[in-house]
Parts: structure tokens; sequence; C-alpha cells
């Protein structure tokens, strides 16, 4: 597998009048699932998609997808382990579901959803109301952390030795050493949701409903808060090896310098991918390319490079329903593509 992009292979620069299928729709195969794509991993060589109705779609380990009825209503997150895929519904169950249909559940929280799920290599976790409940793979039984306030976002670091936590007012920040856990709170006011580490580890960053993006600069607690999205911003991505930050939330797409030691403090993102009036609901990072595949409230999805004089190269076509999950394969051989109203474009590169 190459791993530089060629644009020129998908199709060419977007022309809106500009009608039939691109390259990869002509390569892909297109499935109507009925039920909104609520999220999607990567997994090995495939991967998985929850819906709202409660179904699991294993892509890429068979000829057709593989479909695991694994809750009663809404999947409302997915982590994997390497093997399988951890879920979490608003039927309150933490499940283990795995590409031949099996199905383990790991916890049931009667009414309270399972809000968030995450995974490294010696633990998993998920979340439900104000507690994060966490396993390693020799406990039975839980080790709970509370909260202030109900859970909004959970992520491991890379060495499986810190797990962040978001929730209203900051991110409390647990650390594990001597066979303990240890809480340090990261404060800031408002409602945060998804969050995460950055690639090289030295900063922290959540996803806030007061339509921002908040950063923490782990070595000193130093914050910073990116505000003026006109949305409310429900996606991102690291991209590159420098990294640059890749956000929705706008008509373009965001993009934040974390290379230096202050990463975006007190510079200016890079701007890219921008359609009319047209929302960036969804963006996924291409590889270690400077390339962002990003997707529109009308169903359209592009690829733009970090470049803000570059074309952007169309990958799908309007649907009219908002992509809600772009998402590849570790080996980058397939791409799958899913909205709001169920429709699912799974194609090779």
């Amino acid at each position: 597998m190459q791993d530089k992009i060629d644009p020129s292979l998908w199709g060419g620069p977007y022309h809106p009048l500009e009608a039939g299928d691109t390259y990869l729709e002509n390569r892909g195969i297109r499935l109507e699932f009925g039920a909104a794509v609520t999220c999607a991993v990567s997994l090995g060589c495939g991967v998985a998609a929850g819906f709202g109705n409660g179904i699991i779609a294993f892509f890429g380990f068979e000829e057709e997808p593989a479909l695991v009825q694994a809750h009663e209503s809404v999947v409302l997150c997915l982590a994997t382990d390497g093997e399988s895929v951890l879920s979490g519904g608003d039927d309150g169950r933490f499940l283990r579901v795995s590409p031949d249909g099996s199905i383990q559940e790991i916890a049931t929280f009667g009414t309270k959803w399972v809000d968030c799920v995450g995974a490294t290599c010696d633990w998993f976790a998920c979340s439900s109301g104000r507690t994060v409940y966490l396993w390693s793979g020799e406990q039975s039984s839980p080790t709970l952390l509370a909260h202030p306030s109900t859970v909004g976002g959970v992520a491991f670091d890379k060495c499986g030795e810190q797990l962040a936590v978001a929730h209203y007012g900051g991110v409390t920040l647990w650390s594990y050493k001597n066979g303990e856990w240890t809480s340090l709170l990261l404060p800031w006011k408002g409602v945060h949701g998804a969050v995460d580490f950055s690639p090289d580890g030295r900063f922290l960053m959540t996803l806030m409903q007061e339509k921002a993006v908040h950063v923490w600069r782990l070595s000193d607690g130093a914050d910073l808060e990116m505000s003026g999205y006109p949305k409310k911003v429900k996606s991102f991505s690291w991209v590159g090896e420098t990294p640059y930050l890749a956000t929705s939330g706008t008509d373009e797409v965001i993009c934040w310098p974390f290379d230096g030691k202050d990463g975006p403090l007190r510079r200016s993102p890079v701007c890219i991918g921008r359609r009319d009036d047209q929302v960036v609901t969804c963006v996924h990072a291409f590889s270690r390319d400077k390339g962002v595949l990003a997707g529109y409230r009308d169903g359209a999805v592009f690829l733009v490079m970090l470049d803000e004089t570059d074309d952007a190269f169309i990958l799908r076509r309007p649907t009219d329903a908002e992509v809600t999950a772009i998402v590849l394969t570790e080996s980058l051989s397939h791409m799958l593509i899913g909205d709001a109203a169920g429709n699912v474009l799974w194609a090779p590169l």
C-alpha cells in the first residue's frame, strides 16, 4: 500500500454541477440500513459501525457485511480491544462483540445509558452517569472512579498509564502508579465531551458543548480555549506527524497546529475545505500524509490537503443527510462513510 495520496485517482476537483458517481462510489458498495450511523471504529483489516437501531455491522471480514443485533436500540459508542469491539448502548448494556457474531455482556446498568467506552492494551472502561467502570485483564469486577457530574468522554494515553475523563467543569486526569489510580483535576468551566491526548502525549483536548475546543499542556497545566465556532464541534482528528488537530463545526475544516512547545497558543489555524454554506460535520485523518477526509451536512465527502491553495477532491456526492462517520481500515485498504439517514459507502482505496 502506498503511503502517499494520489487524489487524481479519485476523480479530480469538485464542480457543483458535475453529474455522475465518483471513482470511489463506482468501486464500492452502497447500503441503506434505515437507521443513523452513530459511531464507527477500525478493527484490524475491517471496520465496525454502530447504528441507531442497535445493530453493529462488521465490514471487511467476509464478502458481505456481518450484522449483529447487539443492543435493543441506539449504539451510543464503540471502541476496540484489537480483536473485537466494546460497545455501549441506551439499553444500559456494556458489551464485547466479535465479527463472528458472538456477544459477551460485561456489565449492565438497567435504565442508565452507557455513554462512553475506551480501551488500551491493559485496560478497558465504560461510563454510566458520573462513574467510570474500569477493568484490567485480570479483574473480574471493575474499579469504580467517581466524578462530579455525568461523564462526557474517556480516553487512555498510549501507554495505558493515564485515563482522561471529561465532565462538567473540566477533565479529571487519572494516573496509575503502584497499583492505584490517583486523580488530578484540570478545571475549565463548561460542559466537556469527547476528550483525547495528542499523539505525542504533551497535550489534552476536549470538545465543548459551548461550541469550543479546550486544550491543556500537561507539563504545566497551562490551558487555551479555541472558540468562535458557529456550530457545536462534533468531530476531530489528529493529522500528520506534526501534528495538526482537525475539527468540524463550521463551513471549513479548522486545523490547529500542535508542533513546538506551545502548540496552538498565539497561532492561527489552517482553514481548508470551504464549501459555501455547507457545515463540516465529520473529519478523519488520512495516513501520515497531511490529508483530511471531510464530511459535510449535505452528505458529501471530500479529500482536502493541509495547504490552503490545494484543490479539494470529491469522494462521495451529497445524500441530503449529514455525514456522521468516516473511518479507514488500519492498512488503509478500505474506507467506510456513514450518514444520519443510514446510508453507508464501503469502498476499496
